[in-house]
């Protein structure tokens, strides 16, 4: 197994991740190499959670163009952890 936090890169910051705290979900970038149980673990793992179930989204990366220059988006994945009833991910509450 690998490391926890090189599954979990980081949060995903946004309007709608923020939206989705209220229902006691939170929002991660993890390793596109990286499965549901694996990710449940990790955020188990550095949180001290226990996780209810894992939603994995893949984002593709999109065409991009800035003045005369193309360009792509980055693709990757990320995952949308639903926690036990009553807890929560104190980092999210303080940004």
């Amino acid at each position: 197994m690998r490391h926890a936090h090189s599954i979990i890169l980081g949060p995903v910051i946004s309007e709608k991740s923020y939206q989705l705290i209220e229902q006691n979900k939170y929002t991660f970038k993890v390793d596109p190499r990286a499965h549901k149980t694996a990710i449940a673990q990790a955020v188990e793992e550095i949180f001290n959670v226990d996780v209810v179930g894992v939603n994995i989204v893949k984002m593709r990366a999109k065409p991009k163009r800035r003045g005369m220059v193309w360009g792509r988006t980055n693709s990757g994945k990320k995952a949308i952890v639903k926690l036990r009833e009553g807890q929560k991910i104190e980092f999210f509450e303080t940004m």
